[in-house]
C-alpha cells in the first residue's frame, strides 16, 4: 500500500530550500561557522600564547626555540616567534572572523609544518597526525567558506562578501609558505 500523493515528500529541492529566494543563508549556518571559528581559533591562539609567553603551562620562547632547533629548523627561537605569532594572530583572526582567509592561511601553514614534522608515526594517537590534520582541514574549510555573517569581516568593505577565490588563494599561500619553511629544515 502506498502513501497518498498529498503526503509524499519531495527531496529533490532540499538543497535549494537551504536558501530563500534572495539567496540568504539560514542563521544555522552562521551559528555553526561561529562555533567552528571560536573553537578552532581560540585553540590555535592559546597554543601560540604557550609558545610566545609561556601561558597555559607552555614552554615560552626559550623552550619552544629549543624544540624547533631539535626538529632541525635553523634559528629555533626565530622559528618559535614566527610559529607562535602565526598561531596566536591566525587563531584570533579566525575566532573574530577578521581577515578570515589570511587567518586561515596562517593556521594552514603552521599545520602543514606540524604534519610534516610528525609524519611517519601513523594517523592516530599516540604518535599520529589526526589532531594536526583536523586543525588544518578546519582552517582550510573556514578560509574557503568564509566566516559567516557573525564576523568582523562583515563590517569591512573589502571583505564583506566572501569570495571563493580569496579562500583558494589563501590556502595556496599557506601551503606554499609552509613548503618554503620546510625547505630550510634539516
Amino acid at each position: 500500500m502506498s502513501a497518498p500523493p498529498s503526503s509524499t515528500i519531495d527531496y529533490s529541492s532540499s538543497l535549494a530550500s537551504d536558501a530563500d529566494e534572495r539567496g540568504a543563508v539560514p542563521p544555522a549556518y552562521d551559528a555553526g561557522l561561529l562555533l567552528l571559528r571560536l573553537v578552532l581559533g581560540l585553540t590555535m591562539a592559546g597554543h601560540g600564547a604557550q609558545k610566545l609567553f609561556g601561558w597555559f603551562s607552555g614552554p615560552g620562547l626559550d623552550g619552544s626555540g629549543t624544540f624547533f632547533t631539535s626538529l632541525g629548523y635553523p634559528s629555533g627561537k626565530t622559528m618559535a616567534v614566527l610559529d607562535g605569532l602565526s598561531e596566536l594572530l591566525g587563531g584570533l583572526g579566525l575566532a573574530l572572523g577578521l581577515l578570515t582567509p589570511l587567518a586561515g592561511a596562517a593556521v594552514v601553514g603552521v599545520m602543514v609544518n606540524a604534519v610534516a614534522v610528525k609524519w611517519g608515526g601513523g594517523f592516530f594517537v599516540p604518535t599520529g597526525v589526526e589532531y594536526e590534520v583536523t586543525l588544518l582541514a578546519g582552517a582550510a574549510a573556514l578560509a574557503l567558506t568564509g566566516p559567516g555573517r557573525l564576523a568582523v569581516d562583515r563590517c569591512l568593505p573589502g571583505v564583506r562578501t566572501h569570495r571563493l577565490g580569496y579562500g583558494i588563494a589563501s590556502v595556496v599561500l599557506g601551503v606554499l609558505v609552509a613548503a618554503v619553511v620546510l625547505l630550510f629544515r634539516n
